[in-house]
């Protein structure tokens, strides 16, 4: 069934023929050959997969030996005797029809059944692959709640108290608070991998005591247990929306939760501020007392004044009208009599700054004759 043998065949009998072709013909027969190489290239192909399936691997080494010595051979035989009898005795044997049907009904099997095999190895994969990318997602929105969570704690608090132990204490409370979720996770993680492994153990077991017992699984089993893994697995993703739906609903609490502490702390920073303005409103009430005893001791000193005053003015009586005319005539001579002395002062006050200057020339005068008459002696 080699595509040479045929080649060779209608070559060598329609050597004597191909002189007097014309060109069109000759490139219909060529193109007609090489369809039919192809065809019976197709058909070895298939041939030689369903050989090979079908015989051991080292039974299959050796034929493939023997092959290439005989086509070695053959073609050693070929090259010495090239006639048209040769012909005749290496014709081609083909498979019937009924043997090709069966080839491609058994190379169509294979191949539905490596499709299907490949089938659900893409959905293993698929659904693995989703499983992964599901828990990533699970995971990254549990990193940005908790880089939230922090930075609405820890962050804001240190940035507004730079330096305090306060936030100190809140950075080393949060990361023992992360500590012990996480070890509560190992624990819970821990003690579901021991129950799992019991569960596979017992599996493994019933499995065994089955195969020992002769109870072989058929495909009615395998069905079986495809729905029920079917069904476990709707289950599981019911519980994993359920879990993810409570995941949420945590998240929310938290923020909810840190709202009201936010508030609270609000609260708790506003009833500071409230006790200081009431120390200061009690001091500055303190002040105002003292200051009104002081106003009420005034108060009463000025109304005993005013009473003593009153008292005066209630005892006042008016002197008679013509001693007030007479008091008022001494007044006015007396306030003459000042303006007359003051006059009088003045004119001293000037007759005395004469004689002071008078006084001054005459001691200047006699200092001078002084000063003159000390030489001439």
């Amino acid at each position: 069934m080699t595509d040479d043998d045929s080649e060779s065949n209608l070559t060598e009998s329609q050597a004597g023929d191909e002189n007097e072709l014309p060109v069109i013909q000759l490139c219909g027969l060529v193109e007609e050959l090489s369809y039919g190489n192809s065809a019976l290239r197709i058909e070895t192909e298939m041939f030689e997969k369903y050989y090979n399936r079908l015989e051991p691997r080292d039974h299959r080494h050796a034929r493939l030996s023997d092959i290439k010595v005989s086509s070695t051979e053959y073609a050693q035989l070929r090259g010495r005797r090239k006639s048209k009898a040769r012909a005749g005795l290496d014709r081609v044997i083909s498979l019937t029809v009924e043997q090709k049907c069966e080839l491609v009904q058994k190379e169509l099997e294979d191949t539905k059944e490596e499709l299907r095999h490949m089938r659900a190895n893409a959905e293993r994969d698929l659904q693995h692959h989703e499983a992964i990318i599901e828990e990533a997602d699970i995971r990254w929105a549990e990193v940005q709640r908790a880089m939230n969570d922090f930075e609405k704690d820890i962050l804001k608090t240190i940035s507004k108290k730079k330096g305090s132990i306060l936030a100190t204490q809140k950075v080393m409370k949060y990361i023992e608070d992360m500590n012990r979720r996480r070890d509560n996770v190992k624990d819970k993680l821990r003690l579901k991998n021991v129950s799992l492994k019991v569960q596979r153990k017992k599996m493994l077991l019933q499995l065994r005591q089955k195969e020992e017992g002769g109870e072989a699984l058929h495909d009615v089993d395998f069905q079986q247990l495809k729905i029920e893994n079917a069904q476990l697995l709707e289950t599981i993703e019911a519980r994993n929306q359920e879990l993810i739906q409570l995941k949420l609903t945590s998240g929310n609490t938290l923020q909810i939760l840190n709202t009201y502490k936010s508030k609270l702390h609000e609260g708790l920073e506003m009833s500071i501020s409230l006790d200081k303005e009431m120390a200061l409103i009690k001091e500055l009430l303190e002040k105002i007392e003292r200051e009104t005893v002081q106003a009420e001791e005034d108060r009463a000193k000025a109304e005993y004044v005013n009473n003593k005053l009153r008292k005066q003015l209630a005892e006042f009586r008016a002197p008679p009208v013509m001693l007030y005319v007479q008091e008022k005539i001494m007044n006015g001579e007396l306030e003459n009599s000042i303006k007359t002395w003051e006059r009088k002062v003045e004119i001293t006050e000037m007759t005395l700054r004469g004689y002071h200057k008078t006084w001054n020339k005459m001691k200047t005068t006699c200092e001078q004759l002084q000063t003159t008459g000390t030489p001439g002696k």
